[in-house]
């Protein structure tokens, strides 16, 4: 960018205004960002950078610079984004779940300790299972109380080696688990200028426990196991230690806002790392008395323990979900739209897709690990907890599945309805060539609205976490589902096992699905744009419950957006931000960081925005009505919202503006904001045309001839305020 003195003295103004485009989920090259080719990188990197189109500098007078924010790298690469979407994602959705807590005082903090807690136990969940299959299967049945096909029962040169020894050398395996996690969470976008939320502190306490708590965990499977038969003193001491340094570690997430609060971070830095190092030290001690205790271990066909401490596990699971739903449904946002998605109740909703995740996750690692190698012949399968799980996860997915079917079934006469009613005042007169194309129409609005549906879907979801907890309690009872089936039911014997299999098939697919789905993401546009939406949200959001989740984009994406849209401001009338879709919200909040001489040159321009459809309604406590209007006040309201009746994802933020609604309050400019689009254009071909205009639905639509309109509508604001 050519830099000169211009005739006030200072910069030269290459052209008067920028418009600056900042595209949405899934990402897209600058060329189609821009529509025009070919494009040039002026600022940024490969990850996230500016691009310019050549053409756009050769322009009159009143010509304008058009740029565009690419920043669909920002989130991941390719090898870290497929592995972090199988091992990573149910940890990302119970991080996810705590930036969606309501905004009530009175239950905010409650939700976010229940989070908070819940991120917790994850964590314990993933050791307890990866301890199942190294310790439990491999350690102590393979190659001791059962023979394993080979070379299972010989792996490691540990054949016939003191039990002690075993399971010090088979600890490695989840130690290593858990360096793993640390290593796939740690990669982070470079930062740029001051980090939109400062969170990392909070990471690094929330780090110390997590392993604090990984590493106890551990200490305790090896500790249950060594005195089933008795303890020692120094067995009896390290097994108290165990248990202090969990209660420790929980009791750190329990006090709201201790974690937070400025006037407590460093004691409770102290503390943490403290807590880790007594749990470092209480591993290596713990390693070293099994290896020394030479007293004969208990003979039975499990490892001791370990069931009840898997069984607690996934139970604490369960009632921390149930807890956390109870909260968000009791003090759900009260006076909303009728089927529209709740305030504040995606935090439960989210939390039972990361438990479900987890728990399936955790139980099929044993469970295929011990059909592979051969480690539950003839002592009744795998242990019972894993075994509920399973079948908890089987009976989830099948009732969501028969209710989200019924919910379509039940919702589409309503849909039909409006969808009729839109297309009628859109399309008042229809040929009889046009037949065909208004019944598309109708049925594209129809689909679109299904998300206002989604409050009734929620509710249901988040009520099904009784399946789970149900399921664990029926452990506690020593039940085995086959058991219970046949003596409560009358199943005949096989039909459990056969929707056990059916569920840990399910799971191994969804894996597989989840692999294919990262890599197919970065080869195929229209992959990405479905599969990399939940990506892209997921991480956008810092980690403020789970200090394993993948680490946020926006603590880059914002800052160096409001950067240089202050830059562009310096050098030019005027900088026209239009964002699609996910990139509404980077603009919206860029804007909240802009100095307020930046904020006289901007002009806001969104389109297929789902600010208010969904993240006020998703993120209520951070991206509310209140903080909408602040962005609208601080640009003096130089801003337009397209959204059409088609789009799925977007629509309006303030008043829908639909034909035959109230006309908004004059003296409010938020009713000004809106502008409702007919799509499509017309139901029959233009003249000279062969096909008839397109259903746009969530497309962007750059050359419309409607967002040309509101740029040129707003870029002469921007020219009579300058």
């Amino acid at each position: 960018m050519s830099e000169g003195a211009g005739q006030h003295g200072g910069p030269r103004r290459e052209h008067d205004v920028v418009e600056l485009r900042v595209h949405g989920v899934s990402g897209a090259e600058p060329r189609v960002i821009l529509d025009q080719a070919p494009a040039r990188q002026v600022a940024g990197d490969d990850s996230g950078g500016f691009h310019r189109a050549e053409r756009s500098d050769s322009g009159g007078p009143d010509a304008v610079t058009l740029e565009a924010y690419r920043w669909g790298d920002l989130p991941s690469g390719t090898v870290a984004r497929t592995l972090s979407l199988v091992f990573l994602l149910p940890f990302m959705l119970s991080n996810l779940a705590v930036w969606m807590r309501p905004t009530a005082r009175h239950s905010a903090a409650g939700v976010t300790v229940l989070c908070r807690l819940l991120a917790l136990d994850l964590t314990v969940l993933y050791v307890v299972s990866v301890a199942g299959a190294a310790l439990d299967l491999l350690a102590w049945r393979c190659l001791g109380a059962t023979r394993c096909r080979g070379p299972f029962d010989a792996m490691f040169g540990l054949d016939g080696r003191q039990v002690g020894l075993r399971l010090a050398v088979l600890s490695l395996l989840p130690l290593a688990a858990v360096a793993f996690l640390r290593l796939l969470g740690s990669r982070r976008p470079r930062p740029a200028g001051k980090p939109l939320w400062v969170v990392e502190p909070l990471v690094g306490r929330l780090r110390a426990i997590h392993v604090a708590a990984a590493l106890a965990v551990l200490s305790l499977i090896l500790l249950a196991a060594r005195t089933a038969d008795g303890a020692t003193a120094v067995t009896a001491l390290l097994l108290t230690l165990s248990v202090a340094v969990l209660l420790a570690c929980a009791g750190l997430l329990v006090v709201p806002g201790l974690l937070d609060r400025a006037a407590t971070m460093r004691m409770v830095t102290r503390t943490a790392t403290t807590v880790r190092a007594v749990a470092v030290g209480l591993t290596v001690a713990t390693l070293a008395t099994i290896v020394l205790d030479q007293r004969a271990w208990p003979s039975s066909a499990a490892l001791p323990g370990y069931d009840t401490i898997a069984t607690w596990a996934l139970l604490a699971e369960m009632i921390l979900l149930v807890s956390l739903s109870a909260l968000v449904l009791w003090h759900h946002g009260r006076g909303e739209r009728r089927n529209a998605l709740p305030r504040g109740l995606g935090a439960a909703v989210v939390a039972a897709f990361a438990v479900g995740l987890a728990g399936a996750f955790s139980a099929n690692l044993v469970y295929q690990s011990g059909n592979l190698l051969g480690g539950y012949r003839g002592d009744g399968g795998p242990p019972l907890p894993y075994q509920w799980t399973i079948l908890a996860f089987f009976l989830h997915v099948a009732v969501g599945v028969m209710v989200c079917g019924a919910l379509t079934l039940l919702s589409r006469p309503h849909r039909r309805r409006a969808a009729a009613a839109v297309t009628a005042r859109d399309f008042p007169t229809v040929t009889p060539q046009g037949v065909g194309r208004l019944r598309q129409v109708r049925k594209a609005v129809a689909r679109a609205r299904f998300a206002e549906w989604l409050g009734l879907l929620a509710v249901a979801w988040a009520a099904l976490a009784v399946i789970g907890l149900a399921t664990g309690l029926s452990r506690l009872f020593d039940l085995a589902p086959d058991e219970l089936a046949t003596r409560a039911l009358g199943l005949p014997a096989g039909v459990v096992g056969m929707g056990l299999a059916l569920g840990s098939y399910l799971v191994a697919a969804l894996v597989v699905a989840l692999l294919l789905g990262g890599a197919f993401a970065y080869r195929t546009a229209w992959f990405r744009r479905h599969v990399g939406i939940l990506w892209d949200l997921g991480t956008f959001w810092p980690r403020a419950a789970h200090p394993f989740a993948p680490p946020s984009y926006a603590d880059r994406a914002v800052p160096e957006l409001a950067e240089r849209i202050t830059q562009l401001t310096e050098r030019h009338d005027g900088v026209l931000l239009c964002g699609h879709s996910h990139g509404s919200a980077l603009l919206a909040l860029a804007v909240l960081r802009l100095p307020p001489r930046a904020r006289q040159r901007v002009a806001l321009l969104t389109y297929g925005s789902p600010l208010d459809r969904l993240y006020a309604r998703l993120f209520p406590a951070y991206l509310n009505e209140e903080v909408l209007r602040q962005v609208g006040k601080r640009i003096e309201w130089r801003w337009l919202n397209l959204w059409r009746d088609t789009d799925p994802v977007g629509g309006w933020i303030f008043a829908a503006h639909r034909p035959g609604d109230p006309p908004p309050d004059p003296t409010d400019p938020a009713g000004r904001v809106d502008r409702r689009l007919r799509d499509p254009a017309d139901l029959l071909p233009a003249p000279g045309e062969r096909r008839p205009p397109p259903i746009l639905g969530h497309h962007p639509g750059e050359s419309d001839p409607e967002f040309t309109v509101a740029v040129s509508e707003l870029v002469g604001r921007l020219r009579r305020s300058g």
